[in-house]
C-alpha cells in the first residue's frame, strides 16, 4: 500500500474516531436536558462500546451523574406497590447501563464507590415482583455490581460488605430468573474469593448458614431444572467455603447429598473445570478421603483454578 493510501486510511480512521467523540459529547450534554434525555440515554447505552473513555466523560461532565441518579430515584414510587411499566423499566435500565460503564472503568471506579452510588440500586434488588419489567431492572442492577467485582479489588469488597449486598444477592438467588440467579451467585462467588469476603461470611454461624441454605436450595432446584452455568458458580462458592477450616467442618454435615452422589455427572460431562472443582470440594469435605470412581476426572487435564467463567448481563430487549 502506498504512503498516500496509508495516510488517507489513517486520516479516515482518526476522522471517524473524532466524529464518534463529538457524537458522544453531544449525547452526554443532552442528558442534562430533560426533553432530550430519553433519546440520549437510549443512544448512549446502545453505542457505549463504541465510545472510548465514555466513563470519564460521564463522570466529569457537569450534572450528568446527577441526571442519571434522577432517572433512578424517579421510579422508586413504582416499586411498591409494583406499578413499573416496561417503558419506564427500559428507560432506567439505559441509565443503569451507563452507570455500569462508570463502575467498570479504572479511572472512575473509585469515584463511583466513594459516592456510594451502588446504594441507589439496592431498592431495585429488594423487589419481589417477577414481572418482566422488574426482572429486567434487577438483572441490570446486578450487572452494575457485577462490573465492580469483576476486577479483583479488596476496596470494592470492603465497600460492598459494609452494605447489605449479601442478603440482597441471596434474595435474588432464591427468587430471580436463572440469569439473575447466575449473576447474583457470581457476585457472592467473587466476594468469597477475596480473603476479606471469605472471613466475613465465615465469621458467624448465621452468615455461613444463610449463604449455605440458599446454595443448598439452588442445588435442589437444579436437579429438576439443570443449568450448568449456574451450577458452576454454586460449586465454586462451596469450594471456596471449604478453604475455611470451620466452614469445611460444617460442610461435612450440610453439603447437599446431590453434590456427593452422581446426580450432576451427566450435566458436567463436558465441563472438566467444574468437575475438578467438585472433586476438590469433596476431597476437602471428606478430609482427604478417596473419591467414588464415578467422581474422578482423568489425569493430565489442566488445573481448573486457573480460569473462571464470568457471567455478566448485557442489554436485552424487553
Amino acid at each position: 500500500m502506498s504512503a498516500a493510501l496509508l495516510q488517507s486510511s489513517a486520516g479516515a480512521s482518526a476522522g471517524g474516531k473524532d466524529r464518534r467523540m463529538v457524537s458522544a459529547e453531544q449525547l452526554v450534554l443532552e442528558l442534562i436536558i430533560p426533553e432530550q434525555r430519553e433519546n440520549a440515554l437510549l443512544d448512549l447505552s446502545k453505542k457505549r462500546e463504541l465510545f472510548q473513555d465514555l466513563a470519564p466523560m460521564l463522570w466529569h461532565s457537569c450534572g450528568t451523574i446527577a441526571a442519571l441518579l434522577q432517572e433512578i430515584v424517579s421510579i422508586y414510587p413504582m416499586l411498591a406497590p409494583p406499578t413499573l411499566s416496561a417503558g419506564a423499566s427500559n428507560r432506567v435500565c439505559n441509565a443503569l447501563a451507563l452507570l455500569q460503564c462508570v463502575a467498570s472503568h479504572p479511572e472512575t471506579r473509585t469515584y463511583f464507590l466513594n459516592a456510594h452510588i451502588p446504594l441507589y440500586l439496592y431498592p431495585f434488588l429488594n423487589t419481589v415482583s417477577k414481572t418482566r419489567p422488574f426482572e429486567y431492572l434487577r438483572l441490570t442492577s446486578l450487572g452494575v455490581i457485577g462490573a465492580l467485582v469483576k476486577v479483583d479489588d479488596t476496596d470494592v469488597i470492603n465497600f460492598l460488605l459494609s452494605t447489605e449486598i449479601i442478603p440482597l444477592c441471596l434474595r435474588t438467588m432464591e427468587m430471580g430468573s436463572e440469569l439473575s440467579k447466575t449473576v447474583a451467585t457470581f457476585i457472592v462467588q467473587k466476594i468469597l474469593l477475596d480473603d476479606v469476603g471469605l472471613a466475613y461470611i465465615c465469621a458467624t454461624a448465621e452468615r455461613f448458614f444463610a449463604v449455605g441454605a440458599v446454595l443448598a436450595s439452588m442445588v435442589s432446584m437444579l436437579a429438576e431444572q439443570p443449568s450448568v452455568r449456574l451450577l458452576k458458580h454454586i460449586i465454586r462458592c462451596y469450594l471456596r467455603l471449604s478453604d475455611n477450616s470451620r466452614a469445611c467442618e460444617a460442610l461435612k454435615n450440610c453439603l447437599p447429598e446431590l453434590l456427593r452422589d452422581n446426580t450432576f455427572n451427566n450435566f458436567l460431562k463436558e465441563d472438566v473445570t467444574t468437575r475438578r472443582w467438585l472433586n476438590q470440594l469433596l476431597i476437602n469435605v471428606n478430609g482427604g478421603g478417596q473419591l467414588h470412581p464415578s467422581q474422578r476426572v482423568p489425569a493430565g487435564l489442566p488445573n481448573p483454578l486457573s480460569s473462571m467463567e464470568q457471567i455478566m448481563p448485557g442489554q436485552q430487549n424487553m
